[in-house]
Formats: structure tokens, sequence, C-alpha cells
């Protein structure tokens, strides 16, 4: 066996060993599992808080409690209190004047599945409603006060300013509690995703009163998740520069605070931070207004299923006639690159871009996506800006590839000098290495150059893989003809002639789905297998073995993937072919493409006789 074709039967080998890790560990995705139902479950507290005492050892003070309640229909729930309506160009839903909560938002941009009349995507749901997600505001009491002399779960706010709640127009809640406390509420909203929450409370009383500010965004019951491990569902955070993840089947194994009857753990935040639940493609996060001091709550209250996340600001003293403020903001939307990276620059907001799942390749994730970005800004379809990207790529490793190609070529020429060192050396393996060495440090060849091409590959596809499957800009995105969904597997089968039999394709997950290759898998082991006749076929038995069934294999085994990610490994064969052609021929090596094709055929008639 020769040293090239150990070295690429080394690097392929290599390549399909990772693959076929990667391919057990992260299975294909799953539908979710229907938890639309009523589980009769939720029976604590509305706002997922127990009752705590004024104020906790770091010197901020607990939400106060809210009150018991069971499950009802979504449109029910939403009938059950009067309602602001929220109408933007990207967003519609309605803030509960009961609670002053926003529980209700429905992205108009985004729709649940491809299928015509597919409803849009829901965001927020009341309390109350199954499957409850909302955020909530307030004050909460300190020194003397009780929890009924602020506003609460229950608060029975009033419209003060304003109608609907759109771009262009706030709203202004207002609150007396009838003790001499004013409390309002401005509530603003951007032309994407991000709400502004200005709270006062004004004191018209003869004594100062102590509380403070706080933010939460609660689940009830546990949330729908891929449950796919490349992928993050739960609570994210940023606390001054720290990047922290909980997942949502972890949260009630975090410490017991017997004080709030939940699991909870929480980080004081000096200056920057923000905290929320993070999802796929959704994101609902508290941001307290850069430079303020506050502490980030990630909570699991057992009795009633309910997940939550909060910011607590410090304890305020209001002296009699004065009004006290405080300021933050709400991201409630759809996780996009250039949105999010715009809040963390305009706005401030420290590493947001990192509220986005990038994995342990950032460093590859990060600026794969946005050069794709880039690309996508000119050419306006995902699935072509996926090959100016790999032409890109192949372009930057193109003087290794050169490199590793003159390498290839004349191992080629020294075959013959190889043949007679193994006349030479007989039996003599020694014998045999040591002139080899000699051989390829006369004629300054580097064996190994041929598989490190390859060898980058690796990070490159995981990266790519990363990008395509965690960001939002690839799902739904269309490319040509029957490819509407570059996030998802090619949708067309063999197994009906792509459409042309008159039944559908077997069931993602099931056992038939396995043999139901689409056409994007099949021109992939096409690519491959015409990428190896550049060369001849090995004559050894094991590696004519592994060559053979490698396409093959690596068809199977990526026809499940997504169709942008397919599409990639696609055209990066089809460059690497061409690049690889004219470097051997530039070096007098001129590959017998048709004549290796023909062989490989004569073979495996010989063989098979």
């Amino acid at each position: 066996m020769d040293d090239q074709n150990k070295n690429l039967i080394l690097a392929t080998g290599l390549s399909f060993l990772v693959i076929l890790v990667w391919f057990l560990l992260f299975p294909p995705e799953e539908p979710a599992p229907d938890l639309t139902q009523d589980n009769g479950a939720i029976t604590a507290t509305e706002n997922g808080v127990a009752p705590a005492p004024p104020a906790t050892a770091d010197g901020t003070t607990a939400p106060p409690p809210g009150l018991a309640q069971t499950t009802a229909p979504r449109e029910a729930a939403l009938a059950n209190t009067q309602r602001i309506d929220i109408a933007t160009d990207r967003l519609s839903g309605s803030i509960a004047l009961t609670g002053g909560r926003l529980d209700d938002l429905e992205l108009k941009d985004y729709r649940e599945t491809l299928d015509e009349g597919s409803p849009n995507v829901t965001l927020l749901s009341p309390a109350g409603a199954s499957q409850a997600y909302y955020a909530l505001y307030g004050w909460a009491p300190a020194g003397d006060l009780s929890y009924d002399a602020v506003p609460g779960a229950e608060t029975p706010w009033q419209l003060e300013a304003g109608s609907t709640l759109t771009q262009d127009s706030p709203v202004t809640l207002v609150w007396d509690n009838g003790a001499g406390l004013i409390f309002r509420r401005n509530i603003a909203v951007d032309d994407d995703y991000l709400f502004t929450v200005t709270q006062t409370v004004e004191n018209t009383t003869d004594a100062p009163v102590r509380l403070a500010p706080y933010g939460l965004v609660a689940r009830h019951g546990t949330p729908e998740t891929i449950n796919f491990f490349i992928l993050h569902e739960g609570v994210v955070q940023m606390t001054d520069g720290i990047l922290e993840q909980i997942k949502y089947k972890n949260m009630p194994d975090m410490p017991l605070n017997p004080a709030e009857a939940a699991n909870m753990e929480s980080v004081s935040v000096a200056e920057n931070g923000w905290v929320g639940f993070t999802d796929k493609n959704w994101m609902t996060t508290l941001i307290p207004t850069p430079g303020q001091p506050f502490t980030a709550v990630a909570k699991y209250v057992a009795g009633g299923s309910i997940y939550q996340t909060e910011t607590r600001r410090p304890t305020l003293t209001v002296a009699p006639g004065e009004t006290a403020q405080s300021d933050s903001y709400l991201f409630a939307g759809a996780k996009e690159w250039e949105a999010i990276r715009g809040y963390e620059s305009d706005k401030g907001i420290e590493g947001f871009i990192d509220s986005i799942d990038w994995g342990w390749f950032f460093f590859l994730t990060k600026p794969i996506f946005w050069l794709l970005h880039e690309i996508n800004k000119i050419i306006g379809n995902m699935g072509w800006s996926i090959i100016a990207l790999t032409l890109i790529i192949k372009a930057l490793l193109l003087p290794l590839a050169y490199k590793s190609y003159v390498s290839m070529a004349k191992m080629k020429e020294l075959q013959p000098e190889m043949e007679k060192l193994k006349e030479q050396a007989g039996d003599d393996r020694q014998k045999m290495q040591q002139g080899m060495m000699e051989l390829y440090k006369k004629e300054k060849v580097n064996p190994a150059a041929g598989c490190l091409p390859i060898l980058l590959q690796i990070p490159i596809f995981f990266s790519l893989y990363k990008v395509i499957f965690v960001t939002i800009e690839l799902r739904h995105a269309p490319w040509l003809g029957w490819i509407k969904d570059l996030s998802a597997p090619d949708p067309s089968s063999i197994l009906n002639l792509f459409g042309l039999l008159p039944f559908a394709a077997p069931e993602p997950g099931t056992f038939l789905a396995v043999f139901s290759l689409g056409v994007l898998p099949i021109i992939l082991g096409v690519s491959m297998w015409l990428q190896q006749k550049l060369n001849p076929a090995p004559t050894d038995p094991t590696q004519k073995m592994i060559f053979a069934y490698m396409p093959w294999i690596f068809m199977f085994m990526l026809g499940t993937f997504a169709s942008g990610l397919v599409l990639y490994w696609i055209a990066n064969n089809l460059i690497t072919f061409g690049q690889q052609y004219f470097i051997m021929r530039s070096q007098g090596y001129k590959p017998d493409i048709f004549g290796n094709i023909k062989e490989s055929f004569k073979r495996d008639k010989s063989d098979a006789s």
C-alpha cells in the first residue's frame, strides 16, 4: 500500500468516523411532542413566585406572589380581561390591563409551517392558558410596605395615554393604590422586537417608602422543545461579560431556596447584563438599561411546573413628594442576527449577539454566518449564497490545496521509483521506509500533504452545519424548485420516483425514510464518486473496498441532513474536483478520468465473476 493511498484513506476514514459519531450523537431532528393539551397541573401562583420575605440577602426584593389558577383555552384566557392592542409592522397581540402583562404576541413575518394558510408563530400566551408564557413588571415591597400596596399579577391597571401600541405610539398605564402611591408604566416598541418599559412610582404620602422594581418572564408547563443535543434551549443570560446557559431540564436541579419555595440561581450584575428564555428561533429576554446594577434570577417553581427568569433591581427609597423611575428593555421576537447585532451596538446591550447559540466553534460559526449573510444581501437567495460561500472558502484554502495537489502529482511521478525501491527492499520494511524517506527528501515531497485539505473541511463542515441549524435566516429559506426550506432535508424521494408516482414519501423517522434518498443526496454520492476517479483505483483489496463504498455511505448518512448542508458538500466536491484536475495537469500529470471509470466497472465485473 503506497503512502499516498494510505494518507487519502486515513483522511477520508477520519472524516467518515467523525461524521458517523456526529450522526449518532446528534440524530436528525424529530417532531416535537404535542404539549398543547391541558395538563391540569398548573395550580401554583400565577406569576410563578411563592410568598417571599420583603428583602433578600443581596439587597434586592422578591416579586410579590400571584393567585392560584387553572388552565383554559387560549382565546378564553385572552377574553378574561380588558386589553390594549399591539399592532406593528412585525408584531400583533395585546397587553392585559389585569396585571399589565405582555402576554399575547404573534410574529407576523413567520409561520408555523410552509403549508399554505399556516398560522403565524405565537410567542406569548396569557396566564390561565395552556403553555402560558408572558412578561410581567412591577414593584416589590420593602420596609413597612405590604404586597397590597404595590402592583402585582392581578392589579387592575387603567389606560392613561395612548390607545394601541405601535412603533410610533407608546401607551401608558396607571394604578393608584389608594394609599398615596401612584404607579405608572409606559410601554413603547420599535420597528422590530424591542419593547421599552419605563416604570415610575409617585409618593404623595408624608413618609418615605421603600420598594424595588422587577421584571420577570414566566413559562407555565414544560416548554415545547426540539430537544436536540447540538442546540441550547432554556435560560440564557449575560452577566458582566459572562455567558451562562441552563437547559429547561436542568432547572429543577438548581439549588432550592426555601424562602421562595423554588429552585433558583441568582447572579449579581454590576453594570451590564440580560437574562431570558431562548428556543431555537425565538427568544424573550429581560434587559435592564446598561449601566444599572441588578440581580439576574433563574427560577423553577415545582408546584406549578413554572420556569421563570427575573431581573431584580436594588431597593429604592422614595421620599415624600418625589417620583422614582426604572427603565428597562424587553426583547420578544425572532432571533434575527441583524436585529440582535443592532441592539448590541446601538443600545449598548453587551454580548447580545451571543444569545444565538454559536457553539464551541464560535470562532468559525460567527464569521461564516457573517459572510453568508453579506453574500445573501447581494444575491438574495440562500441556496446560491451557500454555493458562493463555498467558492470563497475554497479560494481561501487554495494555497494549501495547491501544495497538496502538487504533492499528489509528484507522488504519481515517483511511482516508478517507489516500485523499484519495493523490489530492492523485498521483505525488509525498514529498508523500504528509509529509501522512501530519502526519495521524498530528495524530491521535496510531503506525503502527508494530501490529507490536509480534507481534514480542514471537518471543522468547516460542522460549523456550517451549526449555522444552518441554529440561525433563523435559513428557516423556510427556498433555493430552487422543490427545495423550499434549506434548513430541512431534501423532501424528494427515490421511493416515489421524485414525485412521479402517486404517493407521498415516507414520513421522517420511519424505517423506510432511511432509504428515501432525495435528489441532492444522490448528487452528493455521485460527486464524491466522480472525485475519486481522478486517480486510478488502488490495487490493494482493502483500499479498493473502502473507496468503492465511501461515496454511497456518505450519501445515506447525509441524506437526512439539512438541504443547505448537502448543497454545500456538493459544491465543495465539484470545486475540489476542478481544482485538483487543473493543478495536477499543470504539473504534467493528466488524470485519466474516463479510463478510471471504465476500469472500475471492469474490475467490478471481474470481482463478481
